[in-house]
């Protein structure tokens, strides 16, 4: 019997690894299969996929066989498929689909999913597809394209339960149960005033367990936490993280509610937010190994060039002090130690200044606390590492003044390192730069700059290079 043959036959749970991925042998038997042109056998291995592992599938698939693996399984590529994939990979795919059939996925996704889709397409792309929607489809997508990337209107969907407050949780029970259009999740129902302004929220626990002739208005909460409609995504997290929320009434300027942000979206904003920090800070990018190649370099390339340049100035440092080096080698041999121990210092201040900015943890309020705090721990670091090298150095090259110098130079530069961790992604952040996104760059920079400086510098006044 073929591998293909083995694998359409087993179970479900054999098609997955222990941590919920799929196993290589189940990816390649349907790529197999696909490529034998055997199309029903393909189909019977994904079918009992669920959304989110067809998904994977299709990220796990090169490039130039992801086209033949839709169209063998064509039926199974729902909207709940197409939530779950990877921007890049969707677009791969959306690409290959005509209008009319985007248009048939987007009609079955929520809002907020159905606008991940189509505002990446190209513009008479992007026109054909919403031609292809019902008008009131097309309406809620195009008001949502209308507002800035990665925010509130964005994120939010449009399908919510909103009662008046005057109803009855009888009246509310009699809404719910006599709308079949109506959106089927939700945790919340949001209560509203005569201009459809939002005066409180009920949750369905407490219409369940409420007496049908209670008024909502006494039954709802009237404290809540209401998203203004272009709210950057980040802050709508920190907003969720901060109150516990599950869900959040999204408002536009004039106050009346237009959509609602639930928590499932903003797990999703948490993680790509974290990542999307971390990658800025190395400049590489998106970091998505989807990401056509190309794109790739041109990220990586021009923070590279960057630092080629900040590394010529580091090196135009070392050149004034050639004839020192050439005098005493040994000077060659550590300096490389002062400028590495001062960028992994401020490296370590960086990743921690960053992320507090993104969480706002550090405000206006607390820098100057942050910039003592910060200054204290790289002294105490510097006074501890130059104590260490410098005593490694004697004992080496039984030479104190060398121990000495390489010894205070590590001081100056882990106290460099301190500030600069700090001082730089506060700057940035306050002149409206991200600084995730070049703070390392000029933090290198001073670190290499200062260590290289400090180390030959003392060493020239304590006259090593005499």
């Amino acid at each position: 019997m073929s591998e293909t043959e083995l694998t359409q036959h087993e179970p479900e749970t054999q098609q997955l690894d222990e941590d919920d991925r799929l196993k290589p042998a189940f990816v390649r038997a349907v790529l197999d299969a696909v490529e034998a042109g055997d199309t029903e056998a393909a189909r019977a291995l994904v079918e009992p996929l669920h959304p989110a592992d067809i998904a994977d599938l299709f990220e796990l698939t090169p490039h130039e066989e992801r086209a033949d693996l839709a169209k063998a399984i064509t039926d199974l590529l729902d909207a709940d498929v197409f939530a779950e994939m990877n921007d890049y990979v969707r677009e791969d795919l959306i690409d290959a689909l005509e209008p009319h059939q985007v248009a048939d996925i987007a009609s079955e996704l929520d809002t907020d999913d159905a606008v991940a889709i189509i505002e990446d397409m190209e513009e008479d792309d992007q026109k054909a597809v919403l031609r292809a929607l019902d008008p009131d489809d097309r309406a809620a997508i195009e008001e949502a394209l209308s507002y800035p990337e990665e925010s509130a209107g964005r994120l939010m969907q449009r399908e919510l339960i909103a009662v008046p407050e005057h109803w009855s949780v009888g009246d509310a029970i009699d809404y719910l149960r006599g709308h079949e259009e109506l959106t089927t999740d939700f945790w919340e129902i949001f209560v509203v005033d005569p201009a459809h302004k939002p005066v409180g929220t009920c949750q369905l626990s407490w219409i369940l367990r409420t007496p049908r002739t209670v008024s909502i208005a006494d039954v709802m909460k009237r404290e809540q936490t209401l998203i203004p409609v272009d709210m950057d995504q980040e802050e709508v997290a920190l907003r969720f993280q901060k109150y516990a929320l599950i869900s959040a009434a999204v408002i536009d300027a004039g106050g009346r509610l237009v959509g609602m942000i639930t928590v499932d979206d903003i797990v999703h904003i948490i993680s790509e937010e974290a990542g999307e920090d971390i990658l800025r800070l190395s400049g590489a990018g998106e970091g998505d190994i989807n990401e056509p190649i190309a794109m790739t370099v041109r990220t990586r390339i021009t923070w590279l060039i960057v630092n080629l340049g900040t590394a010529m100035l580091a090196a135009s440092v070392v050149g004034l002090f050639q004839g020192e080096i050439g005098r005493f080698a040994l000077l060659a041999v550590l300096m490389p130690i002062v400028s590495g121990m001062g960028g992994n210092a401020g490296t370590q201040t960086l990743a921690v200044v960053v992320r507090a900015l993104a969480t706002n943890q550090l405000t206006s309020s607390n820098t100057q606390r942050m910039i003592m705090r910060e200054l204290t721990i790289a002294a105490a670091n510097g006074v501890m590492l130059g104590a260490l090298i410098g005593t490694g150095t004697f004992l080496i090259f039984h030479n104190a003044n060398l121990a000495i110098v390489i010894g205070m130079a590590m001081v100056i530069n882990n106290i460099v390192a301190g500030l600069s961790g700090v001082l730089v992604p506060v700057g940035l952040e306050r002149s409206g730069v991200d600084p995730a996104v070049s703070s390392a760059v000029f933090v290198t920079m001073m670190t290499d700059v200062m260590g290289f400086f400090s180390f030959l510098g003392l060493a020239t006044l304590w006259g090593l290079g005499g």
